[in-house]
Parts: C-alpha cells; sequence; structure tokens
C-alpha cells in the first residue's frame, strides 16, 4: 500500500462556541485512523462520535447534501474559504489533501452579518432575506405554458443558467475582505434580467434586492475578485456589473 493510501492522524484545532453570546474560544482534538478516503465532513463525523463516547458535545457543524450543491458546509480551513481546493465545498474535500501529523485549524465564516449559532454554524438568513426582496417573479397561475410560448435568446438562456448556478454558500462574503454580498445579489438580479419572464419586475428586483443586500450590513465591492477565486460553482464577477447597471437604470427611470 502506497503512503497516500494509509490510514493517519491529524489533530483538528477547531472553534467551540456554546451560544451566540459566548465569547467561544480554539480547542484542539486528535483524530486517529484518518482514512484518505474520508471527506473532511466524514472525518468531523468520526471525531463527534469519539466526543458522544467520552460524554462530550460534538462539534455542530451545518451540512445537507453532502454532494456539492446546497452549500451548507462553509467553513474555513487553515484560512481558505471551503479549504485549499479550488472552487470546492467543505463536502467534496477530502482527507488525501492532507497528511500524517498535520494540525488543521477549522473556524466559522466570519462575517458580520452571519452571527455564530455554535460552534461552526452560523445564522445565514440575510442572505434570505436578499432573495425575498426580489428574487423571485409573479406569474398568473393556471395550466403550465407550452415551452416555446416565450422565446429565449440562447446566449442569454446559457448566461442566466451560469448565475442561476449560485448555491448561496456565503464563500463570496467570507472572502470578501468588506464582507460584502455582491456577487450572490448580483448572480441572483442577473438569472431573472437576462430572462423576459423576469421584465416585469425587473427594475423593482435590482432596487428592492440591493437595498435589502445593505440593510442586511453586507459591505461594498471594491474589486478584490476574492468572491470569483472560491465560489464553488464559478460565477462570474460580471454580474456585479450588471446588477450595477441594472441598479443605476432603475433608479434613473423611477426620476423620470
Amino acid at each position: 500500500m502506497s503512503e497516500t493510501m494509509k490510514n493517519f492522524s491529524i489533530t483538528i484545532n477547531v472553534w467551540r462556541q456554546n451560544s451566540p453570546s459566548d465569547t467561544g474560544r480554539m480547542i484542539s482534538y486528535p483524530v486517529t485512523n484518518v482514512s484518505p478516503a474520508m471527506s473532511f465532513l466524514e472525518m468531523l463525523d468520526v471525531l463527534n462520535e469519539e466526543l458522544i463516547k467520552k460524554g462530550e458535545s460534538p462539534i455542530v457543524v451545518e451540512s445537507d447534501c453532502r454532494e456539492g450543491i446546497c452549500g451548507c458546509c462553509g467553513l474555513v480551513i487553515d484560512g481558505n474559504t471551503h479549504g485549499p481546493d479550488k472552487n470546492s465545498t467543505v463536502c467534496q474535500l477530502h482527507m488525501r489533501r492532507f497528511k500524517n501529523g498535520d494540525i488543521i485549524t477549522v473556524e466559522p465564516w466570519r462575517v458580520k452579518s452571519f452571527p455564530i449559532i455554535k460552534d461552526l454554524a452560523v445564522d445565514r438568513s440575510a442572505m434570505e432575506k436578499i432573495m425575498q426582496a426580489g428574487g423571485y417573479i409573479s406569474v398568473n397561475t393556471g395550466a403550465c405554458p407550452d415551452a416555446n410560448a416565450i422565446l429565449v435568446n440562447r446566449d442569454d438562456a446559457e448566461e442566466s443558467m451560469d448565475a442561476a448556478a449560485c448555491i448561496g454558500c456565503g464563500a463570496c462574503v467570507t472572502a470578501c475582505p468588506n464582507g460584502a454580498a455582491m456577487l450572490f445579489t448580483a448572480a441572483k438580479i442577473s438569472q431573472l434580467a437576462l430572462l423576459p419572464q423576469g421584465h416585469t419586475e425587473r427594475w423593482e428586483r435590482a432596487v428592492n434586492m440591493v437595498e435589502a443586500m445593505d440593510k442586511e450590513g453586507f459591505g461594498n465591492c471594491t474589486n478584490e475578485y476574492e468572491c470569483e477565486a472560491v465560489c464553488p460553482k464559478e460565477i462570474n464577477v460580471s454580474n456585479i456589473a450588471r446588477m450595477n447597471r441594472e441598479f443605476l437604470i432603475a433608479n434613473f427611470l423611477s426620476k423620470k
């Protein structure tokens, strides 16, 4: 068996915080018999099982699909948003990226708009409030229209689908030095602005979602491009430019 396939041991320095009002602290835990085939979350499962056996409180970490499509598993690993792999999620990070004896630091998202609930779980409802402000279209109820009833330019459709790939994980926010949610908000605005179905509320949507973003305390974009660099779905920053145009035009039209 090669060295890379052998089980090994590591040490996890993990953030523990009992409640939002707790000050929190880093605690070290040894993890033995780590398989290189494990995902990072599976390794945390093994650690939690050991903690429960000892009568200790398990580490709270949010996860759901474990397939890189839900955006729940937001962590900072060794200072890297979602870990060392580019454009990935924590559940897709495998322990073969580490080696025997490594000391790994695990922290939650460190953003004012994402208050810590407990340990590694944070409250990302601020992003949901942005979506509630305009991330939808209003349609008449009734029978489903024919698929070709509204023709859509292929390039627009492809670009809209690229923006719709955003999973709302918050990586863009935590990687941004300003704690900006502009890539997320821009993706949701672009997704609908590019399609004729979204044009009815197009300008109102841009204003409402940007205002909701500001109200929730997110910072502003200063073109660092850190958001695009860590996005698991590789959302392009060109969407931010589109959002800015939509917002400016909406404000111009409202003053006419």
